[in-house]
């Protein structure tokens, strides 16, 4: 029973690196010009993409799909 496999616009991989490296919402949203509310509604559908429950769940599923090298 194999899965889709996620599928990530470059934004969301970005953002998902940010996030690896322990980042708030501001300091991302600093970061790469964006509004906080921005970078928060990425993380929120990344959380869904990944089915995730929180940050270090996002950060390891991302690691187990390749999108981040640890």
């Amino acid at each position: 029973n194999l899965k889709d496999p996620v599928k990530l616009s470059s934004r969301e991989v970005e953002i998902l690196e940010l996030i690896s490296q322990g980042l708030t919402n501001n300091e991302i949203a600093n970061k790469i010009f964006l509004s906080a509310h921005t970078v928060a509604t990425h993380r929120k559908n990344l959380m869904k993409k990944f089915n995730a429950k929180n940050n270090v769940d996002l950060v390891i599923c991302a690691i187990k799909e390749h999108f981040i090298v640890p």
